[in-house]
């Protein structure tokens, strides 16, 4: 099973699932935007970062690995301080940062190599073992039980989903909310089982009645529309932030100061910066 790709489906959807695993409960989490990013000058592949917005310089920037298997070159602390450091140094942001490595089980960390013990008692790393989180307090979130789903074994996994469907019909705040857990529950299943087809998975998560009710499909048919119209939104937002960026682009080649176009553009001025160091 693709661990990353799961997660990163996992944190696009619901990216306050990622602060209530690392255990941060501030509002302003709600304001971070979820991306992979890659390194520019290298194969280098972030799994997931979790981006403050612009003007909050003083909230840190969290890079997110996930393992959800063993690795035999056992290099995998390696790679991730490597990906934090080559980003830090090609984006030169002005955020502090945070590093989290996330395992699906204990028994897939090779150990913390010696060269990085400095980071062993720093806030600035944290790792997480998914089988390890405490069962009081999976029972009590829904979200932390759906993350745990993606680390516990193939002959269990069927079970645990149609317990947290079941969990997810009784909790759920509202019908979207509802529909969009079970939907990524259905979708944990199908990446840990790639050789059943999706109406088998229906089946075995007994889905098929579920998914024929007049309130499921309202419910979908009222997730679409919203969907639809934050697309249409944030389509709108890209294409003037990308005109902005482009215009700035323009002026720096005119031979404007950074200030200059910052002030022009209503660019931050970090922003301006990046844009005059790619040229």
């Amino acid at each position: 099973m693709k661990t990353d790709s799961i997660f990163y489906e996992i944190f696009q959807t619901f990216p306050e699932f990622f602060f209530e695993l690392i255990g941060n409960t501030s509002p302003r989490a709600s304001t971070y935007s979820f991306l992979s990013q890659e390194v520019k000058q290298t194969r280098f592949q972030i799994d997931g970062i979790f981006i403050p917005p612009i003007y909050a310089s003083n909230l840190p920037i969290y890079f997110a690995e996930f393992q959800g298997y063993k690795d035999q070159k056992k290099n995998i602390y390696q790679g991730f301080f490597a990906e934090i450091f080559l980003y830090l140094d090609d984006y030169t942001p002005v955020n502090d940062w945070r590093g989290i490595l996330i395992f699906t089980e204990k028994r897939l960390d090779p150990g913390l190599p010696i060269q990085y013990e400095d980071f062993k008692n720093s806030p600035r790393f944290t790792k997480i073992y998914l089988d390890q989180l405490d069962p009081q307090v999976t029972e009590k979130s829904l979200s932390l039980s759906v993350l745990r789903l993606v680390g516990v074994k193939e002959n269990i996994a069927g079970q645990q989903a149609r317990i947290l469907i079941d969990r997810a019909k009784r909790e759920a705040p509202n019908l979207n909310f509802q529909r969009a857990i079970i939907e990524l529950i259905e979708t944990v299943i199908v990446y840990k089982f790639p050789d059943i087809g999706r109406k088998e998975i229906e089946d075995m998560l007994g889905l098929n009645d579920l998914k024929n009710t007049k309130v499921y499909q309202e419910a979908l048919k009222e997730g679409e529309d919203i969907g639809e119209k934050r697309g249409e939104k944030r389509g709108k937002q890209l294409g003037k932030q990308e005109t902005k960026l482009a215009m700035a682009a323009k002026l720096l080649n005119l031979g404007m100061t950074v200030d200059q176009v910052a002030e022009i553009t209503e660019l931050e001025i970090e922003q301006v910066r990046q844009i005059a160091s790619q040229d």
